[in-house]
């Protein structure tokens, strides 16, 4: 027989659910199920991914939720008559009408409706209710809630009310039997009262884990969950083992005598077909400033031409790689048009403010300036309006601006960003990309169309001005934050899990310890590397606590605000995602993660905290007090006194160098230049800190600097012959084999994610390319390509290294001049 199971918890019911989306939809595939549903408490948390998996493993995706109804209004802190604090409702979306009633909903239920639970209300029911399907829950919703009151009555005027709501074909009494006798009462009911209105059944069985055997791991779940041992007697617990995935011939057997129940499960699941709109990242419009007027739009004109030159030297494949038919039409059909497209968007208004912008910061920053500062910020800006994110550069351009012009101190740059002569331009970032030998393409690749990414570091102490002032300037309903979960990790897992089963803390912890330090450390891997793991395995003691932490590892624990995390909408946040709220704060954040939010439709900006930059502030206040005139800006960036205090390796304090063992580098590299700092910064982290003795030992003749071919002594120099950057492995390819600086960053990508395939269509057009432009024999081409593959794997983002040297010579600079008041100021 055929059935399709339509409620199901995954582990986004936190530490309710003990089953991932990715094991649901693989069973449910395996069973033979044509569909499956999602219905979670009380949230969408997993609703996009779970329809994604779906897709991908070729299941109807049923995305719904079980949520929580308030006994009256939502906005009442109030519980039930039946004496809960509210009433569970499943409600599943068949089509695009569904799902965007869903996101009002799930929004609404936290924003405005939290008491214990995120809750709604027959009120928003009834503006919401197209496009959704309804069932009557288990046995906590409101009808079995009635009916076990005795209140047959107030039940049938509730059935009613619900299939006037949704419709006749839309509305269904839900029958489940996990051997509770309250569930039988239910049933028998709800039959009865279905056969007389006409209103349809379907039996579900309430999932909370994927297998009756993880009946136990659930339990403890729960005791996680409520902080309490298994061994409590007055605790929460399921009654039994039934709430599994069961096979279609479980679900008859159980169901035999109301058939209609069974096949009425199909009946939904060929109802709902759902597409979620996953549009790609949508730019809110700037506002063009009124002060763009006639007079500062002709003076555009000249470097609109220029960008327009720019733009026509830009071959086919470029400008055909942002189409969206890009490889399905060939290049020579779709470059009229978009050579066409981009003509028009050139003209327009905010084109033109963007270009004009760009071009009166370049002349703040260089003059007139040189020829190939100018040829780059054409080609930036070409490449910018191509890929359509001139919108996005205005913005962040528009919240840094107002940020520094309200004294609040910004990073001079963090990421790839700082590669950017546009951003140098617009003051978004206070590097000059040029000066460092920084990389455009590492930030904005024209051969990869991806959304750009500028992490931007405030004052610690006054980062939520500026999230104010986006808010204020985009609205409260087109601005929030992005939710994270926390997960039980292999250290984690353990600890709780012991916790729950009473095993003594002393004992939990030693195991606990036993795990290697790694964020990405799994148990797997933990038991691989540690033998002493592996005797406690055996050990009868602590076998269940293994069994089941390897059943939890990696489920969701809990929800929270990423730290960093902004996104503006277009319109309305509820236009595209569903919303969250936190009940101890204030903040509006999206219900679905940062990895996600891109496809649906919204931009991710990360506005970070940086003590550091509170730091410096402070210190320039003091010295200020003595009269002394002193900006960020000004710092010299060749002061004897500051190197000679980092050569000494007395580092405390500053930015990023202030670990003991970067102290004990800093006294062998004795650094005297900002690029050694930058190298250095780089260079200190696990893999590539192997290469600080040759670079010490190179840097002070010990060792003769060797530069893999002649060709590249420019880019290696700097670094005394190590390949530090991930920029020195583009430019080697750009150099030795011909590469666009956008090809090789692509090449940069396939060595760092080793996909064979890609590998090796990669290295034919590297050795093939050696052998045509520096006649390097095929030999010696793969031992290079080999070489590059080694350190693309682990070189760093120069661009960041950068800026955050710069960061740290300017408190060294503070530490060693003005050693007062920077202490003062720390």
């Amino acid at each position: 027989m055929s059935f399709v199971h339509l409620h199901n918890h995954s582990d986004y019911s936190l530490l309710d659910g003990a089953a991932s989306v990715k094991s649901m939809v693989a069973k449910a595939k395996a069973l033979g199920m044509p569909g499956l549903a999602l219905t979670d408490h009380g949230n969408l948390f997993g609703a996009l991914e779970f329809y994604k998996e779906c897709k991908a493993q070729g299941v109807n995706p049923v995305v719904g939720s079980e949520f929580y109804v308030a006994g009256a209004s939502r906005f009442e802190k109030t519980g039930t008559e039946s004496g809960n604090k509210y009433y569970h409702l499943v409600l599943l979306a068949k089509d695009a009408e569904g799902w965007r009633n869903l996101v009002k909903l799930s929004s609404a239920s936290y924003v405005e409706g939290f008491y214990y639970k995120p809750r709604i209300d027959d009120e928003i029911l009834a503006r919401h209710s197209g496009g959704l399907i309804c069932s009557t829950a288990c046995v906590a919703g409101e009808i079995p809630q009635l009916i076990l009151m005795g209140r047959a009555d107030a039940a049938e005027a509730k059935i009613l009310l619900y299939r006037e709501l949704f419709g006749a074909d839309s509305f269904y009494l839900e029958l489940q039997d996990h051997g509770i006798p309250e569930e039988r009462t239910v049933n028998a009911a709800l039959v009865s009262l279905g056969r007389k209105h006409g209103i349809p059944l379907v039996a579900t069985n309430d999932m909370h884990y994927l297998d009756r055997q993880d009946a136990s791991a659930h339990d403890i779940l729960l005791c996680v969950g409520t902080n309490r041992k298994v061994s409590d007697r007055d605790r929460m617990r399921f009654p039994g083992t039934e709430f599994y995935m069961k096979t279609p011939e479980e679900m008859g057997a159980l169901f035999s005598e109301v058939p209609e129940a069974l096949s009425n499960t199909l009946r939904i699941n060929e109802m709902v077909r759902l597409t979620i709109p996953q549009p790609g990242p949508l730019l809110p419009d700037f506002e063009i400033p009124p002060d763009f007027g006639p007079a500062e739009d002709a003076r555009a004109e000249e470097p609109a031409a220029r960008v327009r030159a720019a733009v026509a030297r830009l071959d086919d494949r470029t400008i055909c790689q942002p189409h969206p038919e890009y490889g399905k039409r060939e290049c020579s059909d779709l470059a009229p048009e978009q050579r066409k497209a981009l003509e028009a968007r050139l003209a327009q208004p905010v084109t033109r403010y963007f270009i004009h912008l760009s071009n009166e910061g370049f002349r703040r920053r260089y003059g007139e300036g040189t020829r190939e500062q100018r040829d780059r910020l054409d080609f930036e800006l070409a490449v910018i309006i191509l890929m359509d994110f001139t919108g996005y550069f205005l913005i962040v351009a528009d919240f840094i601006n107002w940020a520094k012009d309200h004294g609040i101190p910004v990073g001079p740059g963090r990421g790839s960003g700082a590669g950017s002569i546009v951003a140098y331009s617009l003051r978004i970032t206070d590097i000059e990309p040029l000066k460092y030998n920084l990389l455009f393409e590492r930030f904005l690749n024209p051969e990869r169309v991806s959304m750009p990414d500028f992490d931007v570091d405030f004052c610690f102490e006054r980062r939520e001005e500026v999230i104010d002032y986006v808010t204020r300037k985009y609205g409260t309903d087109r601005v929030g934050q992005i939710i994270t979960f926390g997960t039980l990790k292999a250290k984690a897992v353990i600890k709780d899990v012991a916790r729950a089963l009473d095993i003594p803390f002393e004992d939990s912890n030693n195991i606990a310890k036993l795990v290697p330090d790694d964020p990405k450390m799994t148990l797997a891997k933990a038991f691989e590397q540690e033998p002493k793991l592996r005797v406690l395995a055996e050990d009868p003691r602590y076998t269940e606590l293994f069994e089941v932490a390897r059943k939890l590892e990696g489920k969701s624990r809990h929800s929270s605000y990423h730290a960093a995390g902004i996104v503006i909408g277009k319109t309305a946040l509820t236009d595209y995602v569903p919303l969250f709220k936190d009940p101890h704060e204030e903040t509006i954040a999206t219900q679905f993660t940062m990895d996600q939010l891109e496809a649906c439709g919204l931009v991710k900006m990360d506005f970070l905290g940086l003590k550091t930059l509170t730091l410096i502030q402070n210190t320039l206040a003091l010295v200020a007090k003595r009269g002394i005139e002193l900006t960020e800006e000004s710092i010299p960036e060749d002061d004897a006194a500051t190197f000679r205090l980092l050569g000494e390796g007395k580092s405390t304090s500053i930015f990023q160098f202030e670990s003991s063992g970067m102290q004990g580098v800093l006294k062998q590299a004795k650094p005297d230049r900002i690029e050694d700092l930058i190298a250095l910064n780089a260079l200190y982290r696990p893999g590539p800190m192997d290469n600080i003795p040759q670079f010490v030992d190179c840097k002070f003749g010990r060792e003769p600097i060797q530069y893999p071919h002649p060709v590249l002594e420019p880019i290696l120099r700097e670094t005394y012959g190590v390949i530090v950057y991930q920029e020195q492995v583009m430019q080697a390819a750009q150099l030795l084999a011909g590469f666009s600086l956008g090809g090789a960053d692509l090449l940069r990508r396939a060595m760092g994610k080793k996909k064979v395939e890609e590998m090796a269509k990669q290295r034919a057009l590297f050795v093939s390319g050696c052998a045509e432009r520096n006649s390097i024999p095929e030999a010696r081409a793969n031992e290079i390509f080999d070489l590059l593959d080694k350190f693309a794997g682990y070189g760093f983002n120069k661009s960041h290294a950068a800026a955050y040297a710069v960061v740290a010579y300017r408190t060294a600079y503070l530490k060693a001049n003005f050693p007062a008041e920077f202490m003062a100021a720390n």
